[in-house]
């Protein structure tokens, strides 16, 4: 066995592979068991890693320091992709008091440390890696230790005190986020299967399910117009999928010139609302449904998996007058959108098309209408995209006479990346598209390699800050600092400005910017809604975290 015993020294990279897949299984293994319905998930990876970390089962700290960034870029990265196109809406909607409440949660905490280690003659260094450790934030502490290191005559032993506070701190930060969702969940007696059914309403909120109707066009004004004339056809956002004339028995595609006239018989396609205004306009609803009516006339559904159709307008592509189809509904992200021509097309859209079958081919050929294409991960985006967010990240921002500049940092440049290319959806060739099953795999392997890092860097330590220099005394100042603003924010926002408990889980792990947080608030709502109120507070709360520990430091230390 004495080649097992040398293996660090000979080979240090499979020894950490060795003891990275030890502490992974074991931590996932761990998280998986369930104590009345709850288990702590993937967070089970981050006590596995401190308990390999005491007994100096540990890896290369080089080697350390890259699996568990590159872990936090891979997990952001993902949720980012993930919330990025539904970012902008949600922002609209709920932005404002979700950001003020995050930013109440990261003030109050930073308020809370330097009082009660003030009160308690706990130095200010350590002050501001209890901030960072309790509310989960490593860029936090990077920019406090930057900071402590720009100020004069700071000895060594000084720089060291707020990694020591930030690994005590640390461990109960992200069990303390999680008491704070089960505790809420207790108090306000949430059902958190009809909180996700209703979180999923809202989000629904404006976007109304789309009905057709048949309608005989009785208005003598409207005879002889051409379909493209009618009054409201385009302000109302509806759609005319196929006629019948007057008179004939066979069933055609309505064109955008297709001449009118009174009894012919249409079929509209909108919003409820929409398409009885466009009824009131035309004449009154018909006897018979159009849809069952013989003819050479069906429908079909289509995807959009074609690269250069991407980003494009349904009036740039013309499919009424190339083809002679007719788009009548688009689903995107299993939401219906009414169709109007300036609308665009992203990667995965499905569109329900009708006319002949020899045209809805050649559309279908156009348009891509390939499955397999949806579920092909494409590699180059991801490595350019995560590039750019490191970019994004590592930017320096200069403000007032900070000692040392402001960062997004590793975790806050890939968010944003992803969010914004999302949005786009496509530059050249680039197509900024994640599939599902790939953006889970990842996600999960990310939050992974990052917890079980964190574990090993801090389980070294933990013991020993524990039981010397009033290491418990830092663990009970962290666990206020973590527990107090996150319950009572939590609660007057669930219970004062009755935001839905998903929110409330997803503005919890945003405020306190903790991916292991999320994952468990996925895990115990059943559903990745919460990231969406994540990553809208997340950038915000990033760069208060950042500023409040450089100011616990320059305003206390110097």
């Amino acid at each position: 066995m004495n080649w097992l015993n040398q293996l660090q020294q000979t080979q240090p990279v499979a020894h950490g592979v060795i003891i990275l897949c030890g502490v992974a299984a074991l931590g996932l293994a761990l998280g998986s068991i369930k104590i009345r319905g709850l288990s702590f998930g993937v967070a089970g990876t981050l006590f596995a890693g401190l308990l390999f970390g005491h007994f100096g089962l540990n890896m290369d700290a080089s080697v350390r320091v890259f699996i568990q960034e590159f872990g936090l870029i891979l997990f952001v990265y993902t949720i980012g992709m993930q919330v990025g196109p539904g970012f902008l809406d949600s922002l609209r909607r709920q932005g404002l008091p979700l950001n003020l409440a995050a930013a109440a949660i990261v003030l109050s905490g930073g308020l809370l440390v330097v009082g009660l280690c003030w009160l308690l003659g706990i130095d200010m260094a350590v002050a501001a890696g209890i901030f960072s450790g309790a509310t989960t934030n490593t860029p936090s502490l990077g920019a406090a230790q930057e900071a402590l290191r720009s100020l004069p005559n700071t000895s060594p032993e000084r720089l060291a005190l707020p990694g020591m506070g930030y690994a005590v701190a640390y461990p109960f930060g992200i069990f303390g986020i999680i008491l704070a969702m089960l505790a809420i969940r207790t108090w306000g007696r949430v059902n958190v299967n009809a909180e996700l059914e209703a979180f999923r309403e809202a989000q629904r909120a404006g976007k109304e399910s789309l009905t057709r109707l048949t309608v005989v066009l009785t208005n003598p004004n409207l005879d002889g117009l051409q379909v493209r004339e009618l009054p409201g056809i385009e302000k109302l956002g509806v759609v005319i999928s196929r006629l019948r004339k007057a008179g004939e028995e066979t069933v055609q595609i309505a064109r955008s010139d297709t001449v009118l006239n009174r009894g012919d018989t249409l079929v509209v396609v909108g919003t409820a609302k929409a398409v009885n205004q466009f009824r009131m306009i035309v004449g009154k609803v018909a006897e018979e449904d159009l849809t069952q009516a013989p003819g050479p006339i069906t429908y079909q559904r289509v995807v959009v998996t074609k690269h250069d159709i991407v980003g494009k307008t349904l009036r740039e592509l013309a499919l009424n007058h190339r083809y002679g189809v007719t788009v009548t509904r688009i689903t995107r992200a299993d939401m219906e959108l009414s169709v109007h021509p300036d609308l665009k097309l992203q990667f995965g859209d499905m569109l329900r098309i009708v006319g002949p079958e020899e045209a809805l081919a050649r559309a279908a050929e156009l348009l891509g209408n390939s499955v397999q294409e949806l579920n092909h991960t494409r590699l180059v985006p991801i490595f350019v995209g995560i590039m750019l967010g490191v970019l994004v990240g590592c930017y320096p921002f200069t403000v007032g006479h900070m000692p040392a500049p402001l960062r997004l940092g590793l975790a806050g440049g890939p968010l944003l990346a992803a969010i914004v290319l999302s949005r786009i959806g496509r530059i050249g060739p680039i197509l900024w598209y994640l599939p599902a099953n790939a953006n889970v795999l990842l996600r999960e392997f990310g939050i992974t390699l990052f917890l079980s890092c964190v574990g090993l860097k801090s389980g070294a330590h933990f013991v020993e800050a524990l039981l010397h220099g009033g290491g418990f005394l830092w663990m009970g100042v962290g666990a206020v600092v973590t527990l107090v603003p996150l319950l009572v924010v939590g609660w007057f926002v669930r219970q004062r400005l009755k935001q839905n408990y998903i929110n409330v889980c997803g503005l919890l792990a945003g405020s306190m910017t903790d991916p292991p947080a999320l994952a468990f608030a996925n895990n115990i709502t059943g559903s990745d809604a919460p990231s969406v109120a994540y990553a809208t507070v997340y950038p915000l709360t990033m760069i208060l975290r950042i500023l409040v520990g450089q100011l616990i430091i320059l305003l206390f230390c110097a």
